[in-house]
């Protein structure tokens, strides 16, 4: 599926950056078209692979709302890429290399346009899926982060790492400060009790859990990332901005998701807008 503007007020590009090395960014093209600086995503790539591409089509979506995503690794899937091999080397990433993201934001916030003074560094989130959703819970630690999105993920009950050197546990789930969004995909999803537990675990911070038939990878391959696109997204709006419109979609009984009845829904701590 070609590469799209997203269905937001700005459209957006997917781009290699100088001011990000060995990043992908996402943002809208005309950055001063947005008139207010942008919020910032940081991104952790399924499988915590280097393919910054491989969530493309959700995270133009967001883009185009007004945000700058920020993902590691290099173009390695999408339009005019090479068909990639049977079993394709994606690459590696870490999780210093997600929160790496951050700190070349706050640079190119200081640099040059078309970055210079257009990002909000006061409205931070970071999101992944799969193995990149538990590098997106570790990077939820960091005090720059104001809200978390965890797509198909969950931390292993053992404690087992998804990757070698990776070291995770439950326990890391206390280290959460900010409210938290789990999407996960039903019970075909691999990730479905991980998540869950997590869910059941999670007592000190709000966290709502957006439940659906999907299985593993999600909407992430429809057009504009599908519906999980917009949940998340609305995530962001309200937990960033404080939109009451957004916050809509996760409040009382009447609250958006609840009328879809195509997803399960549960939530703790999650209150008025």
């Amino acid at each position: 599926m070609p590469d799209g503007p997203g269905t937001g007020p700005y459209p957006a590009i997917k781009a290699v950056d100088p001011a990000f090395p060995d990043h992908v960014v996402y943002r809208p093209r005309d950055v001063a078209a947005v008139g207010r600086p942008l919020g910032v995503l940081l991104w952790a790539n399924g499988g915590c692979r280097g393919d910054g591409a491989s969530a493309r089509l959700l995270l133009e979506e967001i883009a185009s709302h007004g945000f700058l995503v920020v993902a590691p690794g290099a173009m390695l899937t999408g339009p005019e890429q090479p068909m990639p091999a049977k079993d394709p080397d994606l690459g590696h990433t870490t999780t210093a290399d997600v929160l790496a993201g951050l700190d070349l934001a706050t640079k190119a916030n200081a640099g040059a346009a078309p970055y210079a003074g257009k990002l909000d560094l006061a409205r931070v989130a970071v999101a992944g899926t799969s193995c990149g959703g538990l590098q997106a819970l570790q990077v939820a630690a960091d005090p720059r982060i104001k809200a978390v999105v965890a797509f198909h993920t969950g931390f292993f009950n053992d404690d087992r790492a998804p990757n070698t050197g990776m070291a995770t546990s439950k326990d890391q789930l206390k280290a959460l400060h900010t409210p938290v969004l789990y999407i996960l995909g039903g019970p075909r999803d691999i990730a479905w009790e991980n998540g869950m537990d997590d869910f059941e675990r999670i007592a000190h911070v709000p966290v709502f859990l957006a439940d659906h038939p999907v299985g593993h990878l999600g909407t992430f391959n429809q057009a504009n990332g599908g519906s999980e696109a917009q949940v998340a997204l609305h995530w962001l709006q309200w937990q960033l901005y404080g939109s009451q419109q957004a916050a809509a979609a996760f409040v009382g009984k009447e609250c958006g998701l609840c009328k879809d009845s195509g997803w399960l829904l549960e939530r703790k701590n999650v209150g008025k807008p």
